[in-house]
């Protein structure tokens, strides 16, 4: 019986790099590329009869998982997968890995146009002109100004090198080890102090049950009232009901976002059309050269995985503790 891998992410097409890496090692590919989302009973139907998946954002929840016959290896072809259950794949003996940095330079230099954007109103400055205006309102500029990084892992790192380059004063909170943060050109501080601190904050955590949520009220009315918040990790970081109101009425001057709690953003949404509050299509990671890296190293990790040696399993401690208990 052959090894099958079911591709699901949109930019990996049949042929391509990816495609022969993977028949090269003996595997049969299966493609099905999707943008936006999938009913879960066709994510169902192609989980079945296959032994690894390559997926983009796919909600592989338990149920999900439970339909797959013969399914041992995830792999994301990102860097966030709190669209997978992890727990339950290690329940049934799936392994599940993602691409740790693989999008970090692209990311940080998003990040950066996201606050130079808010900083200079170059969006709202280029949609008046084509309204037929010729808006000359000040902007400001981002050296001598703080920047607070929520998180520090690849993509904050790889934005403190940029923002120190526009002379600006980088912070830091976060729960890497402290033996991790020797020799960073960052100040680590709190998270209120961080928040009372910075004229702009970047948020660059994962979404756990810790972060759901975690710019909230309380948290947005610590912030300065001319701060801005930039995301590019997780829309459900922050509280969007909050975020509007806190905008509305000054708390904070405004929000940079490439992430919503709901993707794509609902014609309903609260987020549309409230002064100071840019939403972007999710595409801080997506260039050419992190698509190109993202496909080469999710090949390979699959490759790996199925012969029982992945690089960035994130649920290998749940396998152990289940291989432990069944023993």
């Amino acid at each position: 019986m052959s090894v099958r891998v079911l591709i699901t992410t949109d930019y990996l097409v049949p042929g391509d790099e990816v495609d022969t890496y993977l028949r090269a090692a003996g595997c049969e590919t299966v493609h099905a590329p999707r943008r936006g989302p999938r009913d879960r009973e066709e994510l169902i139907d192609l989980l079945l009869g296959v032994d690894a998946a390559l997926v983009a954002n796919e909600p592989m929840d338990a149920e999900v998982l439970a339909f797959s016959d013969r399914l041992r290896v995830v792999v994301r072809t990102g860097v966030g997968y709190d669209s997978i259950d992890v727990e339950a794949a290690a329940r049934l003996g799936i392994s599940v890995s993602n691409l740790p940095g693989v999008n970090a330079n692209a990311v940080a230099e998003y990040t950066l146009g996201m606050i130079l954007s808010a900083a200079r109103r170059l969006g709202e400055s280029a949609r008046t002109v084509a309204a037929g205006g010729w808006p000359r309102e000040d902007g400001h500029e981002l050296r001598g100004a703080t920047l607070g990084l929520v998180g520090y892992g690849a993509s904050a790192r790889a934005v403190v090198p940029l923002a120190r380059a526009f002379g600006m004063t980088v912070l830091c909170t976060t729960g890497v080890p402290l033996e991790e943060r020797a020799g960073a050109p960052v100040e680590f501080v709190v998270l209120d102090d961080l928040l009372a601190r910075s004229d702009y904050v970047s948020l660059h955590t994962a979404l756990t049950a810790r972060t759901r949520g975690l710019i909230g009220a309380g948290a947005l009315a610590r912030m300065k009232p001319t701060a801005v918040l930039v995301n590019t990790a997780r829309g459900a970081i922050v509280d969007e009901e909050a975020l509007v109101r806190a905008v509305r009425t000054g708390v904070i001057a405004g929000a940079a976002l490439d992430v919503v709690a709901d993707e794509p953003l609902p014609a309903d949404s609260l987020l549309r059309g409230v002064e100071g509050i840019t939403v972007y299509p999710h595409m801080a990671g997506q260039t050419a050269e992190t698509r190109a890296a993202a496909g080469t190293r999710g090949a390979r990790e699959v490759v790996a995985a199925l012969a029982g040696r992945p690089e960035h399993c994130v649920n290998a401690d749940l396998l152990r503790r289940v291989r432990e208990e069944s023993a």
